[in-house]
């Protein structure tokens, strides 16, 4: 919280939405100069599996070449930690695509984009961070779907088994009181 000030000052210099930013304070990864002020600060939004890298604001633009790589090995160190599969930015500096590694995404990937982060539109750029089938949590929750569909087919079995087991003993209890039936009938009749 004691970097709000000075991030609201960056933000404001910017020309970011400050209140906006205000509330998503805690996406923020910040690095500091020797002097303990804020020099730089991006942001990182996390929606499921996804990352937005956002809002990037340096104080001097001098020491970009040294305070970009710190805060995006930090923003990996979060994303790591947080097992996202992808990052997104539109951040629009050439060095997200050389050194960070984003890209333009194909079709078929922006669909991924999570709707909070914004449109879909040619200037996001993503990064695959893993292969989303080689999570072991989705790999997990994909057995207990599996378990859960093979429980459901086991108790839909169990309750057909029932309804003929119901059905056979109904029949069979007809067939043995009309048996009855027609045994008493056949000795009254026979008496007579």
């Amino acid at each position: 919280m004691d970097d709000l000030p000075q991030m609201a000052e960056l933000w404001a210099a910017a020309k970011l939405p400050v209140e906006e930013l205000e509330k998503q304070f805690t996406d923020f990864q910040v690095a500091e100069d020797a002097e303990g002020k804020l020099a730089a600060a991006i942001a990182l939004h996390i929606e499921g599996h996804h990352g937005k890298v956002h809002s990037e604001t340096l104080a001097d633009f001098a020491l970009t070449d040294t305070l970009r790589p710190a805060l995006w090995e930090r923003l990996q160190t979060v994303a790591q930690n947080h097992g996202l599969f992808r990052l997104w930015t539109e951040e629009a500096a050439p060095w997200w695509k050389k050194d960070a590694g984003f890209s333009s995404p194909a079709e078929e990937i922006l669909q991924k984009l999570p709707e909070s982060y914004g449109p879909r539109h040619p200037a996001w750029l993503t990064l695959r961070l893993k292969d989303e089938a080689a999570d072991p949590g989705l790999l997990d929750k994909e057995i207990a779907m599996f378990r859960e569909a093979e429980r459901l087919k086991r108790e839909k079995i169990l309750f057909r088994a029932k309804v003929i087991r119901i059905t056979g003993t109904l029949i069979a209890t007809l067939v043995f009181v009309f048996a009855i039936v027609m045994l008493l009938y056949y000795v009254w009749k026979s008496r007579r």
